[in-house]
This record gives C-alpha cells, structure tokens and sequence, in this order.
C-alpha cells in the first residue's frame, strides 16, 4: 500500500488529497523511513547531490502585523527593534561573497517604514558590486514596489502562505487578508520574480487535511522555492502556550513536497535546526536540498527573534557558512556555490 501510494503521487499531475493524508497519518518507523528514501531518491533524480547556500541579511525587525504565531508582532513590547542602514547591509553582503555564496536574502518584518526607492537603491548598490542573485522577504506589498524592485534587479521573492486554508490563515492573521497574500503571490509571478512560498506545520487547528491541501497548492502554483519547518512557540504571542509542531510530521510534509513537485528548492530550515537537536540533517534526507546561513550582524542576530532558541545566533558573521560543509558531508553530498536559479524556469 505505501509504495502504491508514493508511486501515485509522484507521478500523477496532480495527486489525491486522500493519498497525501494517508501518507501524512503513517508513523511506523518502517513507514516513515519509506516516505524518507523515496524523497530522497527523488531529490537526488530532480535536484542531484548539491546543496545550494542562502546567505541571510535579517536587516529590520520592524513590523506592522499582529500574526500570533510570530515574535515580531507589533504588539510585543518586550523586543528591542532595530533597522540596518545601507551600508551595514553592504558590508553583509560583502561577507557572504566572499564565502563564495551566490544569493543573498534580505528580509524583515512588515513594516510601514520601509522605504521602496530606498530598498531600490540598496538593491543597486548590491547590484553594481557583486555577481550575486537578490532575494527579497519583506512581506506583502504592492505590485508598483513589487515593480520598482524588479526592475532594480531582485530576481527572487520569498512570501510564505503559512496555511493555505483560508479560515485558518483567518484564524492566525489578525487585520490580514488571505485573499491579499494570494493577491501579492500572484503579482510577482506575473513581473517575473521566481516565487518562494512555504508553511509552518503544527499550527492550532492543522490537520492532515489542511495539510494535504497546502502540498497542493504549493504544487498548482509551482513554486521556485518552499519553505516547511517546524511551529516554535514564542512568550510574546498568543499561542505562546500551544505545543511546538513536531519534528516527524514536519519531516513528512517536507519529504513529501519534495515527491509532488520534484524540482522546487526546499531548504532544510532554521527552525527545523533549532530544536532539542539540528533537525536539518534529517531534513537534508527527506528532500531538502537548500541551507541558509545567517550573516546578521551578530548584535542585532538576537534581535531577530520570530521564535526564541534560534540556532547560531551566538557565532561571529559568516561563521556558520563553514558549518554547511560539514552538514553535507554528514549526509555524503556536497556544498554547491552556484546562484541555484529555479528549475521552473
């Protein structure tokens, strides 16, 4: 039954919601460990044996929103906000360079304050000095800024859906708009960014279901690059009592991911490595082939706190970049230094 059900979902075009839940309820470790091989031997088909490197810029911690899952949210009083100006972000960007990293991901909370023309002119200045892909992360915005960046030369943009259902998305999204976030999704695909989405598993109210659904929609949008990792618990939110999403059923949905839609970018996330133990090793063999080292400046690493126990917020800029070498050959792959363009394209 369980190669039965793999084999179908892997090759159907698009693939039953039934199948997808089935395969998401098995917990045996023998069931699991079949779910796990068959992502990685599709990973290694699609993907090959490198690992690709994103070097991280956490550069705002401002945000509007009100998310309760997120320690960023505005109503946390309790963090210290902070802002990088342009040639703090520079001088970042120079670091990851010269590890050899060849993408650069600038993100930051949502917030009023952040200047388009001033974001532009950062991603020139990037632009003019480095052989380097620029992805974005600052959250839903309009199509002219969207444009404005484009043309700048952003070639990526991360937007994560979280939960694909709508009354859930409702449910964690105070004063959002679900019909918005696909609105934003939307708008960058049409200007040509290569588009990354994702969700976060053991959100109050997921069930293998929602689940299932969200695998879908990851697949009818054919997203450049997913992100899955794991709900952490932050004190300064609303859930800050609900129980951290388990490692297992987030490994399930990642390996999974990685079966439907084959050549999409997944990274075995931050999150998935700051839990009792670095979950991202698992992670790399149930489909992962992306690792992101942060290269925030160390003062401001802790800051930067959308869950608390953050890995490697303690070591020196650029320190981690030297620990992914060792994560591949943990798993006998190899660090791949090229840009990592979707496969989409």
């Amino acid at each position: 039954m369980m190669k039965e059900k793999l084999a179908a979902i892997f090759s159907e075009q698009f693939p039953k919601s039934s199948d997808l839940e089935f395969l998401l309820s098995r917990d045996k470790p023998r069931e699991l460990q079949e779910i796990f091989e068959f992502a990685d031997q599709a990973r290694k088909q699609f993907m090959g044996e490198g690992i690709l490197l994103r070097g991280l810029v956490e550069f705002s911690n401002h945000c509007r929103n009100s998310c309760f899952y997120c320690g960023l949210n505005k109503n946390n009083q309790e963090l210290e906000r902070y802002r990088l100006g342009k040639e703090e972000i520079l001088s970042c960007v120079e670091k990851l360079n010269s590890c050899g990293i060849k993408t650069v991901v600038l993100q930051s909370g949502e917030e009023d304050g952040l200047d388009p023309l001033w974001l532009k002119s950062v991603i020139e200045a990037i632009k003019a000095e480095f052989e380097i892909a620029i992805t974005l992360s600052v959250g839903e915005r309009t199509k002219e800024e969207y444009k404005i960046w484009k043309d700048a030369g952003a070639n990526r943009y991360l937007l994560k859906i979280e939960t694909s259902n709508k009354e859930l998305y409702g449910s964690l999204h105070s004063g959002m708009s679900f019909e918005n976030r696909l609105r934003c999704l939307r708008d960058l695909r049409a200007l040509g960014y290569q588009v990354g989405c994702g969700n976060m598993i053991g959100l109050k109210g997921q069930t293998v279901k929602t689940l299932a659904e969200d695998i879908l929609f990851f697949k009818e949008n054919n997203f450049d690059m997913i992100g899955i990792g794991p709900f952490i618990p932050h004190p300064q939110t609303r859930l800050a009592s609900q129980k951290k999403g388990e490692v297992e059923l987030t490994l399930k949905v990642l390996a999974l991911t990685r079966i439907v839609t084959k050549n999409a970018h997944l990274p075995a996330t931050t999150a998935l490595g700051s839990l009792e133990e670095d979950f991202r090793i698992k992670g790399l063999k149930a489909g992962a082939n992306v690792l992101m080292p942060n290269f925030t400046p160390l003062k401001y690493k802790k800051l930067y706190e959308i869950y608390p126990g953050k890995r490697c917020i303690s070591e020196p800029v650029g320190a981690c970049a030297f620990c992914m070498e060792e994560l591949a050959h943990s798993v006998g792959r190899y660090i791949d230094y090229s840009r990592g363009d979707s496969l989409k394209l």
